[in-house]
């Protein structure tokens, strides 16, 4: 089950049904069953401290994801935690020419991925990452909108 929160922040994403079923159709067509996926939407702040006690980086990023490995791999079973800095999502929203809604839904399915396995740290794996977002981006615009 995805459930959504909120830290240091008021933000919650609209549809989140909508998104739950998405989220869900994306973790089953990677070859997953979704199991326990909380994300938390926060202030830059927050996910900044969050960045360097959990991974030694002291910048802000959009997203930080933490995968459940052991039952993804025992059970092939997805959990574990998005952190999503919204004034950065925002942010690059603006940068990238896109709407905050749109660089949001980006995010969250990027988490996701992330999950699933996939990483994004080469060129190649980020330039794969990029094709999966916009396909199921795709999926989500055509299906559930």
């Amino acid at each position: 089950m995805v459930h959504f929160y909120n830290q240091d922040c008021n933000y919650l994403p609209t549809k989140r049904l909508v998104l739950r079923r998405w989220l869900e159709e994306v973790i089953h067509s990677e070859g997953y069953e979704i199991g326990e996926i909380n994300y938390i939407f926060c202030s830059s702040e927050y996910h900044r401290q969050m960045n360097r006690d959990f991974l030694g980086h002291d910048y802000y990023t959009d997203v930080i994801t933490f995968e459940e490995r052991e039952g993804r791999v025992a059970e092939h079973i997805v959990s574990g935690e998005v952190y999503i800095d919204v004034a950065t999502v925002t942010d690059n929203a603006e940068l990238y020419n896109s709407l905050p809604i749109n660089e949001m839904r980006r995010v969250i399915v990027h988490g996701a991925l992330h999950l699933c396995g996939h990483k994004d740290k080469s060129a190649w794996a980020e330039k794969n990452m990029r094709r999966m977002e916009n396909k199921y981006l795709k999926l989500l615009r055509e299906k559930y909108l």
